[in-house]
């Protein structure tokens, strides 16, 4: 695959043989077919919308916009155009996932609670915490399916740094499931599980064996088969329907801690 150009925001030059080039140029190149879209959260759609209507393949760190109604348009857009657009989920891809996928597999849940931790956040850069940790809500839809909004709170010290979201969503039989995303000054990037099963409690994750290796290569080769046609029908509706049920769940969140 040739790379003819590098788009930065910085002044860095040449990279690997591959000229930095501007915006204009990449959405006016010929030589262009693909952009990968690796920028602050609050960019994401508007670059998007002009990869896509510019007629390039389109690859976006998650999450891919701020909004249900405008991943509804920009994959509208995307589909008229004939071009891919592939939202990178490289959490669905590590060894902590396939751990708690096979662990939960077959079991009946009584409750549970998924908590992040880590450091302060930048809103301005990264939209509603909701929507920039939603890997974790990706864990969760892929885990035990399709979930309903319940509830959510929003606990901010801002001369602290100090964010707190507690989510409260419910699987399709009424079973409780609690998400939290906790940033501050001191807090460290972690992730802590308590899953109740009919069978027992499920409360933590090995540590992987292979570090976070080759992840994003391995997400890259899932677009590459979109791209190649080589992923099934059911597969890409499936993985779009996961996608934008998040998004709705971040919306609802959103609403919540902001008019509750």
């Amino acid at each position: 695959m040739c790379l003819p150009g590098v788009l930065l925001r910085r002044e860095l030059g040449n990279i690997n043989e591959a000229k930095q080039i501007s915006l204009q140029d990449a959405l006016s190149s010929t030589e262009v077919d693909i952009a990968y879209i690796c920028s602050e959260n609050t960019s994401h759609e508007e670059y998007i919308r002009q990869f896509l209507n510019a007629g390039k393949h389109v690859l976006v760190e998650y999450p891919m916009t701020l909004s249900l109604a405008s991943a509804q348009e920009l994959l509208k857009i995307a589909e008229e155009k004939g071009k891919i657009l592939h939202e990178e989920h490289i959490e669905l891809l590590t060894e902590d996932f396939a751990f708690l996928k096979n662990e939960v597999s077959g079991k009946e849940l009584i409750e549970g609670t998924l908590h992040f931790t880590g450091g302060p956040f930048e809103k301005e850069r990264f939209g509603f915490l909701a929507y920039s940790s939603i890997a974790r809500l990706s864990w969760l839809v892929s885990l035990f399916g399709e979930l309903a909004f319940i509830s959510a709170t929003l606990e901010e010290q801002k001369e602290n740094q100090y964010l707190k979201m507690t989510a409260n969503l419910e699987t399709l039989d009424k079973r409780p499931l609690t998400w939290i995303e906790e940033r501050g000054p001191g807090l460290k990037r972690e992730r802590h599980i308590n899953f109740l099963f009919e069978s027992g409690r499920l409360e933590s994750i090995p540590p992987p064996t292979q570090g976070y290796k080759n992840i994003f290569l391995r997400d890259q080769d899932i677009f590459v088969k979109k791209l190649l046609g080589q992923m099934s029908t059911e597969d890409l509706a499936k993985e779009k329907k996961r996608i934008l049920h998040c998004l709705g769940i971040a919306d609802e969140i959103q609403k919540s801690c902001q008019h509750p």
